[in-house]
């Protein structure tokens, strides 16, 4: 590894990360091109997924890319899609040296990119940044390697893990400056997510607020019956944000006509036992494409997902309070009957907000769930 090498891999990591939330299927990828110790060119993957960031790189430095090295956060793709190859386009604008953290493992990728530019008499590094682009390319890795979506849940409890009293009063559990960091969450995923009974309870927005993004994620509500209100915060925006709605491949053919002709996007699920199949439901976010997905509860949905395994990354948010044993609590049933069959998460970071504590968890995987 040179000396700056790490300097720009840094910057290059820290632009892919404005593409976060608004560049699926594909990934937020981000290039600096660097010349004599000059940075002549920078760019990140642009929403909808192109342009690629190398293109916007490239663009920037013109004549001055040739001679430079390209900083990428990702292997520079090697096929013929809706652009052309990152790769070819390197290789034409005469940069002489590429460096990445890893190979992309999508299979039209996968190494191709890098055979292309080292046969081109193209010098390329890798290795550098790796940890931070795993992190960061998460979520479109667990689509390409899996199927399904990278999946967050939040939640926000008091300190003896309930969401609500018993009648439902919840605004607010946690302060303004957490629930104001809630949005920046919001902001670098794909989709928020929530259960019928948040969706009837709270009539939520569920849109990015406070910070800036150049398009809102789309708002999933999962509902097996569709028995949630026209009327709503979610309809009276359909034009501002997206609405998918997660239903039951016997949910009433009514409905579902109506909820077209509202304008939301309809995608039908099998069910298990009286639920629909949270793991199916997963896979069919991945055939939309998300990336990564924002589940803010309710406790149903929440202990769905954990019951299957597929709560990637946990957010815990505790304000404090105390609300007692009538309190609605953070989850549902999970139908443990041995500690041994809980979903376990190691803690990854911790921090106060304001009066709150907000801690980041990840997923540690059981033995023979995939």
């Amino acid at each position: 590894m040179q000396r700056d090498d790490a300097f720009y891999m840094d910057r290059a990591l820290d632009l892919g990360r404005r593409g976060m939330g608004n560049t699926w299927p594909n990934p937020a990828v981000g290039c600096v091109l660097v010349r004599d110790t000059t940075i002549v060119g920078e760019g990140w993957t642009q929403p909808g997924g192109r342009p690629h960031a190398e293109t916007q790189a490239l663009a920037q430095a013109g004549s001055a890319a040739a001679g430079a090295t390209a900083y990428v956060t990702l292997e520079p793709c090697a096929h013929q899609g809706q652009t052309p190859p990152c790769s070819d386009a390197l290789i034409a604008a005469g940069v002489t040296r590429v460096v990445a953290p890893f190979s992309d493992s999508d299979p039209r990728v996968s190494g191709k990119g890098f055979f292309k530019l080292r046969a081109a008499g193209i010098e390329v590094t890798t290795g550098v940044g790796k940890e931070a682009a795993a992190l960061d390319h998460a979520g479109f890795f667990q689509r390409v390697e899996t199927g399904r979506p990278l999946i967050t849940l939040k939640l926000a409890t008091s300190l003896d893990g309930r969401i609500a009293t018993a009648t439902g009063d919840s605004q607010w559990i946690t302060g303004a400056q957490t629930r104001a960091y809630v949005h920046t969450l919001r902001a670098c995923h794909d989709a928020v997510m929530v259960g019928a009974g948040t969706a009837r309870s709270d009539d939520p927005l569920l849109t990015v607020r406070g910070v800036h993004v150049p398009q809102q994620p789309v708002r999933i509500v999962v509902s097996r019956g569709l028995d949630i209100p026209q009327t709503s915060k979610l309809v009276d925006t359909l034009s501002d944000a997206p609405l998918w709605l997660c239903h039951a491949d016997d949910a009433p053919h009514e409905l579902q006509s109506q909820w077209r002709d509202l304008g939301a996007k309809l995608i039908p699920v099998s069910t298990k036992g009286q639920r629909l199949d949270i793991a199916k439901l997963a896979l069919a976010l991945g055939t939309e494409g998300m990336t990564r997905v924002f589940c803010e509860g309710g406790g149903d949905l929440a202990a769905s997902l954990l019951a299957a395994d597929i709560v990637d990354r946990l957010e815990l948010h505790s304000g404090g309070i105390v609300i007692g044993a009538e309190g609605r609590p953070a989850l549902g049933a999970l139908g443990l009957s041995r500690l041994a069959d809980a979903p376990r998460f190691a803690l990854t970071s911790v921090c106060q907000i304001g009066e709150d504590v907000v801690q980041s968890w990840s997923r540690q995987r059981r033995p023979g769930v995939e």
